[in-house]
């Protein structure tokens, strides 16, 4: 059992230095037995040499080879060599006599690629690992026994510790040479060099440890010093031994400032380590080539910014010095291309030099942020974007760092936009208690200087790299940063220093971006065909779009930015078509994306200030206008082809249309307030038109074939279809539940609510007829019968009981009234059938009149009396008979055969 923390710590560390010493020599090991294989195979296939001939046959075969060899065409072809033969070539025929003569040709030696045994493996490998690990635990053992026998007191301790451990980095070191210089022939054992050198490191570890934090001897700053020298010793030893002993420096070296802590901590000798460390672990993975150490070295370098970040003392300039000094190493030693990176092809953008640069991008962003935007971290974090752009400008390579930069700006910009406007950060209902507006300690001024600065920097570079690679994307990627960067700091800017709302100011400087990026486009289209210049252009005339209506939108009302979004969508699609590019066809359905997410977010688009005013109000904006530019994008769509985006933008287009239309209905039914329940007048309006729509959807899906134009019929017709059944026929029925005031006599809500849908389905079903299942449009048709018969039973009751339905008893003249109106209806519906040969029409004329037999049968019998009982069955029997006279002589009429004529007498 372990006794102490650093009998814990000694174990640990020697078995992760063995296992990654393991790690190493298998791998030397098995490139060791591929070179030995391919040795053998080259030797195997080298030309075998004949034996030498007798002096008789030399000389009874002179006379044959002089006469045969042509004579030399110049005096030089004598002297030359004969030139090196690297593949087996067939030796000339011989004489029979000299055939028999010769010995045989000597067999090449076959290759010999067995796989080791167990015991080869147990003597040349597991033998030499496990006592590496012997070793290391040996010395730690040694120095336990010596604390519990009481043998030698602490400072021996530290010293033997320290003693065995350089004996083992030199054993390493002697070990290594003496395999260097040898000539046995390579075998695959495991790297014993690199194990005796893992494990005396090991040892170095953990005797300076101990004699920092178990017995007092080293000061921290000491231990500091001692424990980063000998992780600096592993990188460099690595440099002879291989990966496994960079990654226990490397690890070792990040590790250290954790073991060895203070009180208060001094982040400037920390931040100073860490920067040798850095720069010795990139200069050792750049002469290495390397990828994985520079991207461990980054991964710890970027964790170590934030130690002390989270305090209220944060001290900005170590922090800061911490992430300008590992850009500028990653820039000088990772980026491929530039000062002493490793070469790249040209025009390959190369992740590990992009993402080194954008890792402490990203951590001097975090010191922004962390410090509220004091000065030194702000100006810092400028230096670092602006070195990012000559970097990526010097170097292609390290191009994808651009998008880093422009993110970390965008970030910065819009934290700083909240932290003045903390409500922004709440739902419409109002910001939280206790949440109130908070002071920002560095300047407005200071901001709009690094804006200014940044949307110049990046605008500029990102034109004048036009035309400079011979790769589509690098020239993409400068663009995309140049229009984006600028209009995503303009509208944080609006928002910290307008408070979103109407400025005059921002409006004029969104203008003259839009007339920079607007001269930037015409500029670039005149320019001649490069690799990436059609998506520049389009992405440019993009931005101008996009600032003019950014410049809309601070010269108006708040809800101008969702119409502004939309009409940016009209732009791209717009021109997509003039510019034939897949990615703004992506484009214009983000921004539909992005303005139907904004109407989730509040349905209203402008909260309490829609108005009072029917129709003309902010709904009819607000909704209108990105219906219509979701339209016209469609169409500029669809002209060629269709595919997702133009589905993303056609469901927008018929969602907004619906939504101004059932908004608008909702605004003038209760009076511009919305919040009131729903009555029958919206309920009819919302029928409809959806009816209305969804006719128009039919015959458009008709033309443009599209699945949503189909999709969008079918669900309004299903919207349309419940608000009926639910809304009209049961919630509102002004005979069921509802004592709403119908109005007028003919001119009133029963018109609107059941005639007028009654004839949109008729109109749906025929323009569904023939296109869709016969079901459907029955179904449809059914409708149509069941609001008209509402209607007229509808009107019946109004002409008795006055504009309010609900109340009164029926008396016989009421209900002598309904079978006579029913079955008048089912006469017309026969009459029309007949003129028009609709057998549709006719069934349900028999549907009508059946209803109206059942209720002669099941109502009139048991509660009418008298004259009106009489009336109503004779009225029933004289249609019917009416109607079985019409069924026979008009419609079913028996053709008589004429008699055969008769037959001439011969």
């Amino acid at each position: 059992m372990f006794d102490g923390p650093f009998d814990v710590f000694a174990l640990i560390i020697a078995i992760i230095a063995v296992l990654i010493a393991i790690k190493a020599s298998s791998q030397a090991a098995e490139l060791r037995r591929r070179l030995a294989s391919l040795e053998e195979m080259f030797y195997a296939q080298r030309q075998v040499q004949p034996p030498p001939l007798m002096p008789a046959q030399a000389h009874a075969e002179a006379p044959a080879t002089t006469a045969a060899e042509p004579p030399p065409l110049v005096p030089e072809a004598e002297a030359a060599p004969p030139p090196l033969v690297t593949e087996e070539v067939s030796p000339p025929p011989l004489a029979a006599s000299t055939d028999a003569d010769a010995p045989p040709p000597l067999p090449a030696p076959a290759p010999d690629i067995r796989e080791p045994g167990f015991e080869e493996r147990l003597g040349t490998r597991w033998v030499v690992w496990i006592g590496g690990l012997a070793l290391a635990l040996g010395g730690f053992f040694m120095v336990r026994y010596s604390i519990e026998a009481g043998l030698v007191g602490p400072g021996v301790r530290v010293f033997l510790g320290g003693l065995f451990a350089a004996a083992l980095l030199g054993a390493g070191e002697w070990s290594r040479r003496k395999e260097s210089i040898s000539n046995i022939a390579a075998l695959p054992i495991a790297n014993i060099p690199a194990i005796l050198t893992a494990a005396g490191t090991a040892v170095a570890f953990a005797t300076i440890y101990a004699a920092y934090a178990l017995y007092g001897f080293l000061v921290p700053a000491t231990a500091f010093v001692l424990l980063g020298l000998v992780a600096l010793g592993t990188l460099a030893a690595a440099l002879l031994h291989g990966p496994a002993l960079a990654g226990l420096g490397v690890v070792g070296a990040f590790v250290t400032p954790i073991l060895v802590s203070s009180g208060k901590p001094d982040y400037w000798a920390l931040y100073i380590y860490l920067a040798i460390v850095t720069a010795a672990s990139f200069g050792l993975a750049r002469i290495r080539l390397w990828r994985w150490l520079a991207v461990t070295t980054i991964a710890f370098a970027v964790l170590w910014i934030f130690p002390g970040l989270d305090t209220s003392e944060l001290q900005v300039a170590p922090h800061a010095f911490h992430a300008v000094a590992g850009f500028v190493l990653a820039a000088l030693l990772v980026v491929c291309g530039f000062m002493f990176g490793p070469t790249v092809e040209d025009g390959e953008v190369e992740p590990v030099s992009s993402s080194s640069l954008g890792a402490y991008l990203f951590g001097a962003m975090l010191i922004v942020l962390s410090s509220a935007h004091a000065d030194l971290a702000l100006i810092a974090f400028t230096l670092l974007v602006g070195a990012t752009l000559f970097v990526a400008w010097r170097a292609p390579a390290a191009t994808g760092a651009l998008g880093a930069a422009a993110a970390t700006v965008f970030i910065v910009f819009a934290e700083w936009a909240v932290r003045a406007n903390p409500d922004m950060l709440v739902l419409p209902g109002g910001p939280m208690p206790g949440v109130g507006p908070t002071a920002i300690d560095s300047s407005v001024t200071l901001h709009l200087v690094m804006a200014a600065i940044f949307a110049a920097g990046f605008g500029i570079a990102g034109f004048l790299a036009q035309g400079r690679s011979n790769s589509a994307v690098i020239p993409m990627v400068w663009s995309a940063a140049a229009v984006a960067t600028p209009i995503a700091i303009l509208v944080a800017l609006y928002a910290r220093v307008a408070h979103l709302d109407r400025s005059i100011p921002f409006a004029i400087l969104a203008v003259l971006l839009a007339a920079a990026f607007g001269a930037a486009t015409e500029a670039l289209a005149r320019r001649e065909d490069r690799p990436g210049a059609a998506t520049s252009v389009a992405l440019f005339a993009t931005g101008t779009l996009g600032a003019l209506a950014l410049a809309l939108t601070f010269a108006l009302e708040k809800g101008w930015l969702t119409i502004a979004l939309a009409l940016m969508s009209l732009g791209t699609a717009w021109i997509s078509l003039q510019r034939p590019i897949p990615v703004l066809r992506r484009l214009a359905a983000i921004f539909a994306a992005i303005v139907t997410a904004r109407i989730g977010y509040d349905p209203r688009i402008v909260g309490d200030a829609v108005g009072t005013t029917p129709i003309f109000n902010w709904l009819l904006w607000g909704y209108g206008l990105p219906a219509a530019s979701f339209w016209g994008a469609s169409i500029f769509l669809r002209r060629r082809g269709d595919d997702p985006p133009l589905r993303i933008v056609e469901a927008a287009a018929i969602l907004f249309t619906a939504l101004l239309a059932f908004m608008e209905i909702r605004h003038l039914a209760t009076g511009g307030l919305m919040t009131s329940p729903p009555s029958l007048l919206e309920f009819g309006l919302q029928v409809c038109v959806a009816l209305a729509m969804a006719i128009g959807l039919e015959r458009l899906r008709l033309r443009s074939h599209s699945i949503v134009h189909n999709v969008g019929a079918v669900v309004l017709t299903a919207i349309a279809g419940l608000i009926s059944v639910f809304g009209l026929l049961i919630l509102e029925n002004p005979w069921l539940l509802s004592s709403v005031d119908v109005g007028g006599l003919v001119f009133n809500l029963l018109l609107l609510g059941y005639a007028l849908p009654a004839v949109l389905m008729l109109l749906l079903s025929y323009a569904v007829a023939g296109h869709r299942p016969v079901a459907y449009a029955n179904t449809i048709a059914g409708g149509a019968l069941v609001f008209a018969l509402t209607y007229l039973t509808l009107e019946i009751r109004r002409f008795y009981h006055g504009p309010v339905l609900l109340y009164g008893a029926t008396t016989g003249a009421e209900q002598y009234t309904y079978s006579i109106g029913w079955l008048g209806f089912g006469v017309v519906l026969l009459g029309v059938g007949i003129l028009v040969n609709s057998e549709r029409a006719r069934l349900a004329s028999a549907a009508v009149i059946a209803l109206t037999i059942l209720k002669a049968f099941v109502i009139d019998m048991s509660t009418l009396t008298g004259v009106y009982r009489a009336l109503s069955f004779m009225c029933l029997g004289i249609v019917l008979v009416a109607i079985g006279w019409l069924y026979q002589r008009i419609l079913f009429r028996r053709q008589v055969a004429p008699p055969p004529a008769p037959q001439a007498s011969t």
